[in-house]
């Protein structure tokens, strides 16, 4: 996971079981920053989330079988979702909803930690595939078929990321950078040498406890690890990934994955691929150009399509 080290403004937030870090090159826009960053992810949380009653997701679960309109933002985290799901053929799937609850991801982050064990009922499923979701996106129309349910965890929050950060630059005028759990974005202008980023397995203890800083100038950054959201199920340690084929975490090959990207959501898509993929993922992202970091579990790190070695800091 990632965190930001010592820039000029900045706020913290608790969201979603984590946190969220906003910093802005002008500290006198950080008010109407802060307030734009509010607004995007109380708005991505009553688009998507699966935990609220009152969610347009957990609507669109309730009227399964028959086509409806959704509203802009959910249908930019569908086109999000789907778009990641096509480009990975299917390694990274919306449809993992049940799987993933099967497992034991049932509720907040911050509920689940609590909780000492899951009684898993069900044996892991793999996923019944994105194919089957009917999306319109010119008409913002989804029909979801009866039986399936949908987590768009894999993508939503690097799209709140990707959205906040866009949206926050126009209303404070200057450069941005937003974290929203190790998902970072920046927009607008970077600071000169570029936004220091520091990576480590878990974004709580990155600042203090880095175990490589980088400088991020445009694009996006995502950290998909195996580590920072992890619980007892089954009698062992389970995570929030999930491989759509199986339905059940994949083979334990590396524990982070980090990508750099274009966006976000590219480097969240590529970042879920990888640790999904194990052994093949750095010819995979190599094939893809993609700069990576990839944290074996035995702590071994493989640097992929140009990553900068640790002294370089690059």
């Amino acid at each position: 996971m990632s965190a930001v080290l010592l820039e000029p403004a900045r706020v913290e937030l608790a969201v979603w079981g984590s946190r969220a870090e906003l910093l802005v090159t002008n500290p006198g826009a950080l008010d109407s920053a802060t307030a734009e960053l509010r607004a995007e992810l109380a708005e991505i949380d009553r688009a998507c989330s699966r935990f609220r009653e009152d969610s347009e997701i957990a609507e669109l679960h309730r009227l399964a079988g028959r086509a409806c309109a959704v509203g802009e933002v959910l249908g930019a985290a569908l086109d999000a979702a789907l778009r990641a799901a096509e480009l990975t053929e299917g390694l990274v799937d919306p449809t993992v909803g049940d799987a993933v609850r099967d497992l034991g991801y049932d509720r907040d982050f911050a509920e689940l930690a609590a909780r000492p064990e899951h009684s898993m009922a069900n044996r892991p499923r793999p996923a019944p595939g994105w194919w089957r979701l009917h999306w319109d996106p010119a008409r913002r129309q989804v029909l979801l078929p009866r039986g399936i349910r949908i987590d768009l965890g894999a993508t939503a929050k690097a799209l709140a990321a990707d959205r906040a950060a866009r949206r926050a630059a126009r209303a404070a005028g200057c450069g941005v950078l937003v974290s929203l759990g190790g998902d970072v974005a920046v927009a607008g202008e970077a600071p000169e040498g570029g936004w220091r980023v520091a990576l480590a397995d878990d974004h709580r203890h990155a600042c203090a406890r880095p175990d490589q800083t980088i400088a991020l100038v445009d694009g996006g950054l995502a950290t998909s690890s195996t580590v920072a959201r992890a619980w007892r199920g089954g009698g062992r340690v389970r995570h929030h990934i999930v491989d759509p084929r199986s339905g059940d975490n994949p083979e334990p090959v590396w524990r982070t994955a980090t990508v750099a990207a274009r966006t976000c959501v590219d480097a969240n898509t590529a970042s879920t691929a990888a640790i999904v993929l194990g052994a093949r993922a750095p010819d995979w992202l190599d094939r893809l150009g993609m700069p990576s970091r990839l944290v074996a579990v035995d702590g071994r790190v493989d640097r992929v399509a140009g990553w900068p070695a640790d002294e370089e800091g690059a």
